[in-house]
C-alpha cells in the first residue's frame, strides 16, 4: 500500500508540474452564431510542434494552455467556413480573445487541416488523429486506444466507446475478424495506425440506415499510415527465458503480417508460446459470433438454444497453473469488382492447461431447519481444447437500391479435461473424506448461415428480408469414479469398491429464423414497418447412464428413468407493426407483435402438444437532448422458451455430485423489461458520461426444485408462481483536463431475487453484486507516463459476503528516443465478512525495451507475475450455493525476446 500512496503523490506532483498560460474565448459565425465543435489548434512557430489544442462547446467556448512567452499560429477549421489563422503572443498573463470564422471555404484545404487536427467531428463519425496521442511505448492498437478521450479497453480486447460497446471493428473499411474486437486491438501494430474512426449510429446497410434505431451501434475503422498501403507489413517475435526454477524452458515466437490494397486485404496471425498468452481464450470461442446479428431482436419471442458443455474448468484472468498454446489466424477480403465483395476469416487454437483449485461450497439454508452441508475441495485439472472458427461472407450491392448477403460461420472444438479432487463432505457436523476422478469430453459442431436481401422500391417502399439458419451438434461424455455412491439409480450395482459412473448424450438441432420486413415513409421524419416472421426449431435428445463394475464389466442402466430419446419441435410465426416518428428531439417507437406458438415434443412413446396466442407490446424512446447528449428509454415484454435440455424426462449427470431431469409440460416465462440510458459526450473538455439502468420481472419463470442429500444434488424444472426480479445498473464520468491529464470513475451495481424450492421448502435468495472504480492517468510525450486506481468489490449473497480492495498503477516511459519502460501493478485485498477468509495478493509486470528510430530490430527484456504470487481468489453465486476458491497461476518469468518489423 506504501508503493500505490507513493504512486499518487508522484501523480499529484506532476500534475502540478510547470505553469500555462490560458488562452479562451468563442469562436462564432461572422460574430454572432457561436460555432460547437469548431477546432482550434496552437502551433509552437519555433518548434512547429502541436502544444494544444481544443473543440468548442455548444456555447462555442474553448480553453487552449499556452506556455508563457511564446509565438503560436492559432489555426481554425470548421466545416462550412474558411479556415483560418492567427498569431498569438504569449507574455505571463491569460488572453481573452473571440474569434470569427467566415462562411465559405475551399474544400481541399478543410481537409488538409483537419488531418493535423488530434480530434475532428463530422456528422456520426468521430476521427482520432492516432499519433497526437501517442507516447512512445505503444505497441498495439490497444496501447493507443487506452489514449483516446472517450474510448475504453477492458481485459478482455472489448472496446466502449461513449460508454457503448464497439461490435465491428474494420481496417480501411475492411472487417478484422468480423464479431470481435480483440484479435484486432491485441495485435493490429501502433505504429500502422493513422486514424481512428469512430462511426456512430453504425448501419452495415445503407438501405436501412434512417428507418431502423440504430443509436446503440458503434463501429471503428482504422486508416493506415501511406507507408503501410500496397506493402506486407508487420512483425516476427522469437523470445526464451525461464522461470522461477531457473529453468531455460520458456519460449514465444509470434509473427504477424498484414497487406491492404484497395481491391483486397490479408492478415495472418499465429502465436506460440509456454508463457500464458492466449490469443483466444475458450471463454471468446464460445461467445464469438462472427457479426451475425440478433435478428429476431425485435421479434417479441426468445428461443435460446442452450449449451450443452459439461463445464470445463476456465481459468480467472487467463491466469492458471501452467498454460501453453499453439495459435493461428488469417483474414482475407476481396473485391471482384466494384459491386460484389468476398471476405472471410480461419481460426485455429491449441492450448494445453494445468489447473489447481482450493474451494469451499456452501449450501444456502432456507429455513433454519434445512441441515447445513459444506464441501471443500483440493482439485487438480488437466485440460486440451483444439478450437476451430471458419467464417465465409459475400456481398452484392450493383446499385444504391439493391444489396444481397450471405454468410456461413462454422466452428468446430474438441476439449479434454481429466480431473482429480479429494472432498471433504460436511453434513450436520459430520465429515466425509474421500478421493474422486473425473473426466470430460465434448467435441460441439455447429453450422451458422445468414442470406439477407435489401431492396429499395421507391423513396415511399423499402425492403428486407433476412433468414438464418443454426446446425448445431453436442455429444458430451462424463465419467466420475467415486469411492461414495452418489445417487440411487434403478438398476445400479451397490457393494463396489469404486462407484464408476458414465453418461452418454447426443444433442442435435436445426433452426431456422426468417422474416420480411416492410418499411412505408410516411414523411421523411417517420415510417411505418410490418414484419412476417416465423422461428421453426426441430431438436433431437438421446442420452445413456452406464456403470463400469469393479470386474471391468459393464452395468447399462437401461430404466426408461435413466434414458432419454426425445424429439421437440418449436414454431412461432407472428406479425409485428411498428411506427417510427421524429419530432423535434424527440424519437419514438411504439410496436405490437401478434404470435402463434405450437410446441410439441415426443419422448416414452407419447406426444405432448401445446398451442397458444399471445399479442407482445414494445416501446422505445429517444430525447436527443443535444448532438451528444441523449436519453433512451426501452421498454418490451418478451416470451421466454427453454429448448429440450429441461424437457427431457430422464435422468441427465451435469456432475458427479448432480443429477437432473426435465419436465415435458414446463411452459414459458413471461419477461417485462424496462431500460434507461443517458449518454452525454462533450469535445470541449472530453467530458463523458454514461449511464444505464433496468429492472426486469420474469413471471411463470422455469425454475428448479432441488433435493440435497448432503452435498449432492437432484433437480426438477418447474413453472413458478413467484416473480424472479432482477435490477442492474451502470455509471461512468470521465473527463479530460489540462490537455495531459484524465480521470474516470465508474460504479455497477446489480441486484437479483430468486425463487426455487429447496428440500421441499419455498427458498428466495437474494444477491447484490458493487463495483466502484476510480483513476488518473497522465498523458505526456517527454515525460513519464502515470495512470494509478482504485477499485472496491462488493459480492453480498444470501448468507456470504465477500469484500475485494484492489489499487493499481501503470507507469509507461519513453526515454533517450530509444528505450520504453512499462510497469503494471495490482495489489488484492480479498476478505469475507467476519474474516474467516482472508487473502492479500499482488501482481508486478514489467518491461524494457530497446528500439533506435528507424531501426526495424526491437530488443526486449520482461517479466511477469515478478513478485511470484502463487495464487489468486475468486467467489460466485449460485442459486443454491456460494462458493470460495482460491487458484494456483503461473511463477515468474523473465523473457528476452527479439523482434523485427516487416
Amino acid at each position: 500500500m506504501k508503493k500505490i500512496t507513493l504512486l499518487f503523490l508522484f501523480l499529484i506532483t506532476s500534475i502540478s508540474f510547470g505553469q500555462n498560460i490560458r488562452f479562451e474565448g468563442v469562436i462564432s459565425e461572422a460574430g454572432k452564431t457561436p460555432l460547437e465543435m469548431a477546432n482550434i489548434m496552437a502551433v509552437n512557430t519555433a518548434t512547429k510542434g502541436m502544444d494544444a489544442y481544443a473543440i468548442t462547446n455548444d456555447k462555442g467556448k474553448f480553453i487552449l494552455n499556452l506556455k508563457p512567452n511564446t509565438t503560436y499560429a492559432i489555426k481554425l477549421t470548421y466545416i462550412g467556413m474558411q479556415n483560418k489563422e492567427i498569431t498569438v503572443v504569449t507574455k505571463e498573463v491569460n488572453i481573452t480573445q473571440n474569434i470569427a470564422m467566415e462562411a465559405g471555404g475551399i474544400e481541399l484545404n478543410d481537409v488538409e487541416i483537419v488531418r493535423e487536427m488530434p480530434v475532428s467531428i463530422k456528422g456520426d463519425t468521430i476521427v482520432y488523429n492516432a499519433d497526437s496521442f501517442k507516447t512512445g511505448t505503444e505497441r498495439k492498437l490497444e496501447d493507443v486506444l487506452k489514449n483516446l478521450p472517450g474510448v475504453q479497453v477492458n481485459a478482455d480486447g472489448e472496446v466502449e466507446v461513449e460508454g457503448k460497446k464497439v461490435t465491428k471493428l474494420m481496417v480501411e473499411g475492411k472487417d478484422f475478424f468480423d464479431g470481435d474486437t480483440k484479435l484486432g486491438v491485441k495485435n493490429i501494430p501502433a505504429d500502422a495506425i493513422d486514424k481512428i474512426q469512430v462511426l456512430r449510429n453504425y448501419n452495415e446497410n445503407s438501405i436501412l440506415k434512417g428507418v431502423e434505431n440504430n443509436q446503440d451501434n458503434v463501429a471503428m475503422n482504422i486508416k493506415l499510415k501511406d507507408g503501410k498501403k500496397n506493402f506486407w507489413f508487420g512483425d516476427i517475435t522469437a523470445g526464451g527465458g525461464f522461470d522461477d526454477n531457473e529453468k531455460l524452458d520458456r519460449y514465444l515466437v509470434n509473427p504477424k503480417a498484414f497487406y491492404y490494397s484497395p481491391k483486397y486485404s490479408i492478415n495472418i496471425i499465429s502465436n506460440f508460446n509456454n508463457i500464458g498468452e492466449l490469443p483466444l481464450t475458450v471463454q471468446d470461442y464460445f461467445k464469438f459470433t462472427g457479426g451475425f446479428k440478433n435478428m429476431m431482436g425485435k421479434g417479441g419471442s426468445s428461443f435460446n438454444v442452450s449449451s450443452n458443455d459439461l463445464g470445463i474448468s476456465l481459468m480467472r484472468n487467463n491466469r492458471a497453473k501452467e498454460i501453453e498454446t499453439k495459435f493461428g489466424a488469417t483474414n482475407f477480403s476481396y473485391n471482384p469488382t466494384k459491386a460484389w465483395s468476398l471476405s472471410g476469416f480461419g481460426i485455429l487454437s491449441a492450448s494445453t492447461t494445468d489447473l489447481e483449485t482450493k474451494s469451499q461450497t456452501n449450501i444456502l439454508q432456507p429455513n433454519s431447519s434445512q441441515i447445513a452441508s459444506t464441501e471443500n475441495r483440493n482439485e487438480v485439472a488437466h485440460q486440451k481444447s483444439n478450437l476451430g472458427l471458419f467464417k465465409l461472407s459475400s456481398s452484392y450491392k450493383p446499385s444504391t437500391k439493391f444489396q444481397m448477403d450471405y454468410d456461413i460461420l462454422t466452428k468446430l472444438s474438441k476439449q479434454d479435461e481429466d480431473n482429480s479432487l479429494l472432498r471433504e463432505s460436511i453434513v450436520a457436523n459430520t465429515a466425509l473424506t474421500e478421493t474422486i476422478f473425473t473426466n470430460k469430453k465434448q467435441n460441439p459442431t455447429s453450422v451458422n448461415q445468414n442470406l439477407s436481401l435489401y431492396y429499395t422500391h421507391n423513396d415511399k417502399n423499402i425492403f428486407a428480408f433476412e433468414m438464418q439458419h443454426l446446425f448445431q451438434e453436442e455429444d458430451p461424455f462424463y465419467n466420475a469414479n467415486l469411492q461414495s455412491q452418489p445417487f440411487n439409480l434403478s438398476g445400479y450395482t451397490t457393494g463396489q469398491n469404486r462407484n464408476n459412473i458414465n453418461q452418454n448424450r447426443f444433442v442435435k438441432t436445426n433452426k431456422i429464423d426468417a422474416k420480411l420486413d416492410y418499411y412505408y415513409m410516411l414523411t421523411p421524419k417517420s415510417n411505418i414497418n410490418v414484419t412476417f416472421g416465423t422461428t421453426y426449431s426441430h431438436q433431437n435428445f438421446d442420452s445413456s447412464i452406464y456403470q463400469i463394475l469393479d470386474s471391468g464389466n459393464t452395468n447399462n442402466l437401461t430404466a426408461v428413468q435413466n434414458t432419454n430419446d426425445v424429439n421437440y419441435n418449436f414454431n412461432d410465426v407472428f406479425m409485428g407493426l411498428h411506427y417510427k416518428i421524429l419530432t423535434g428531439k424527440f424519437t419514438f417507437t411504439p410496436g405490437v407483435s401478434f404470435h402463434t406458438y405450437n410446441m410439441t415434443n415426443t419422448q416414452l412413446g407419447t406426444n405432448f402438444n401445446r398451442n397458444f396466442f399471445r399479442v407482445l407490446p414494445d416501446f422505445l424512446g429517444v430525447y436527443q437532448i443535444k448532438k451528444a447528449e441523449s436519453l433512451t428509454y426501452n421498454y418490451a415484454i418478451t416470451n421466454n422458451f427453454t429448448d429440450i435440455n429441461k424437457l427431457a424426462e430422464g435422468f441427465v449427470l451435469n456432475g458427479y455430485n448432480s443429477l437432473s431431469k426435465g419436465y415435458r409440460e414446463l411452459e414459458n416465462a413471461t419477461q417485462a423489461t424496462h431500460s434507461l440510458r443517458y449518454f452525454k459526450y462533450n469535445m470541449f473538455n472530453f467530458e463523458n458520461i454514461a449511464a444505464f439502468a433496468s429492472y426486469t420481472k420474469t413471471v411463470d419463470a422455469v425454475k428448479t426444485s432441488s433435493v440435497f442429500n448432503g452435498v449432492n444434488q437432484t433437480s426438477l424444472p418447474y413453472n413458478s408462481n413467484f416473480a424472479d426480479e432482477t435490477l442492474t445498473g451502470f455509471g461512468n464520468y470521465g473527463r479530460s483536463f489540462l490537455k495531459n491529464y484524465k480521470a474516470s470513475a465508474n460504479t455497477s451495481l446489480n441486484w437479483s431475487k430468486f425463487n426455487n424450492i429447496q428440500n421441499g421448502v419455498l427458498s428466495t435468495n437474494e444477491s447484490f453484486t458493487q463495483n466502484y472504480t476510480v483513476k488518473a492517468s497522465t498523458n505526456y510525450k517527454n515525460l513519464p507516463n502515470l495512470e494509478v486506481g482504485y477499485t472496491y468489490t462488493i459480492n453480498d449473497y444470501s448468507d456470504s459476503k465477500f469484500y475485494t480492495d484492489k489499487p493499481f498503477a501503470r507507469l509507461d516511459y519513453y526515454f533517450l528516443k530509444s528505450f520504453s519502460f512499462v510497469s503494471e501493478y495490482e495489489f488484492y485485498h480479498y476478505y469475507n465478512k467476519g474474516k474467516t477468509v482472508e487473502n492479500e495478493y499482488d501482481f508486478l509486470s514489467a518491461s524494457l525495451i530497446y528500439q533506435k528510430k528507424e531501426s526495424k530490430w526491437e530488443y526486449k527484456i520482461s517479466t511477469t507475475n515478478l513478485l511470484n504470487t502463487k495464487s489468486l481468489n475468486d467467489d460466485s453465486f449460485s442459486q443454491f450455493s456460494t462458493r470460495t476458491s482460491q487458484y494456483s497461476v503461473q511463477p515468474r518469468y523473465v523473457i528476452f525476446s527479439l523482434k523485427y518489423n516487416l
